[in-house]
């Protein structure tokens, strides 16, 4: 009796092994699904950052506010007849402008009475 009951638990442990360890076994399966949610999530990232620059590239084809904003904070740009004041903060050094600054006003002419 006591062998046939340490058979039955060794069969049972043989058949139990493939359910955990094996090719398909549950250990295998959670680890799968850990790789579908991490490779969902990368491609939710993905999706949100293409939406973001086709909406750049749209913006881009289609109106100037977008070129004349970029002009402005990546170079530094101003228009015509339009002032510039820059505050810096304590030892900050100024940004050059690459806008060519207007020529000054003619002087004006002093009257004679």
């Amino acid at each position: 009796m006591r062998l046939i009951t340490i058979a039955l638990a060794a069969l049972l442990l043989l058949i139990q092994y493939p359910l955990w360890l094996g090719k398909g076994g549950w250990l295998a399966v959670a680890d799968m699904r850990d790789q579908v949610e991490e490779a969902d999530r990368k491609a939710r990232q993905l999706k949100a950052r293409n939406a973001k620059l086709e909406s750049e590239v749209r913006d881009l084809q289609d109106g100037l506010g977008a070129v004349e904003e970029r002009a402005r904070y990546e170079l530094g740009m101003i228009k015509q007849n339009e002032i510039f004041v820059q505050v810096l903060p304590k030892g900050g050094q100024p940004v050059e402008s690459m806008t060519v600054p207007p020529p000054p006003p003619p002087p004006k002419e002093a009257r004679t009475p």
